[in-house]
């Protein structure tokens, strides 16, 4: 899926995501320092749903979008067969190779845009997985959806925990409450951001040199939609009132865990959700 508009819109989105993976690396991101001291370790973001996927010894695991490698990792621990993580950015893939080298975890990672992963990766898998903060970069849901289903072998499983669509549509000024500002369904056109900074900064963090950064919202319907189209079966939906980051500290509580949540009192909307379905 590409035109002469979301090759560009791709570039940007590469060379920002090249960036962020310098601030995310400059401290302790995704808890990469229990991963490399423990090795039975996972993330805390693939703990929490780990066991949705049952035995994973002998499996072929793919995790799109895997950014620095944190989460793909837990997969190999679990004694996936062959485990293969893809991402835009090669710096974030420069990292994820030199963790899983510390972490003596034997993963593939492909250098590819997501939408180029039928092209790029060899194979169908057991499992396809992705998560967390990871549609919002992609233009057009449903072409994504059937990238998805062509990865997957006959009876496998998909997975994606991902932000809320209606947490992306509140304004970034919430010092009078939550108010939709952005456009919850799909769009033609981007938001485009120009941002020095990312969702997670340290002390010592750099700035982001390549500051612009294209973004698209899907509604919850057009997501389950689209991968229903691609013939997929949905068997889960899930909508959480937590998030695992903190977009608006004034108004959020950390509760453990890594989660964040709107503390009493503050209107209360969907922060996050998880789909769960098969081939």
């Amino acid at each position: 899926m590409t035109t002469a508009s979301s090759d560009q819109y791709f570039k940007d989105n590469e060379a920002n995501w090249d960036d962020r993976a310098q601030v995310h690396m400059s401290g302790d991101y995704g808890g990469v320092k229990e991963l490399l001291a423990d090795p039975q370790a996972i993330s805390m973001q693939l703990a929490q749903d780990i066991k949705r996927f049952g035995d994973l010894r002998g499996k072929d695991v793919l995790h799109l979008q895997c950014h620095v490698g944190v989460d793909t990792i837990g997969f190999a621990r679990r004694g996936a067969h062959r485990v293969v993580g893809l991402d835009l950015s090669e710096k974030s893939l420069e990292y994820a190779r030199d963790i899983a080298t510390r972490a003596q975890a034997d993963i593939e990672f492909i250098h590819a845009n997501v939408y180029d992963a039928r092209q790029d990766v060899d194979g169908e898998f057991d499992l396809v997985y992705t998560s967390l903060g990871v549609l919002c970069w992609l233009p057009d849901i449903a072409g994504w959806a059937k990238v998805v289903a062509s990865l997957m072998k006959p009876g496998s499983i998909f997975f994606i925990r991902d932000d809320h669509p209606m947490m992306m549509t509140i304004d970034d000024d919430v010092s009078n409450g939550l108010k939709v500002a952005y456009p919850y369904f799909q769009t033609e056109s981007p938001l485009t951001w120009d941002d020095e900074e990312s969702y997670v900064s340290y002390a010592d963090s750099p700035k982001i040199k390549h500051t612009r950064n294209h973004q698209w919202n899907h509604s919850l319907g057009e997501i389950v939609s689209a991968l229903i189209q691609a013939g997929l079966t949905i068997d889960d939906l899930e909508e959480s009132t937590y998030s695992a980051w903190c977009p608006w500290p004034d108004l959020m509580e950390e509760v453990g865990s890594g989660r964040y949540r709107l503390k009493e009192g503050q209107n209360h909307i969907p922060l996050q959700f998880a789909i769960a379905a098969h081939k």
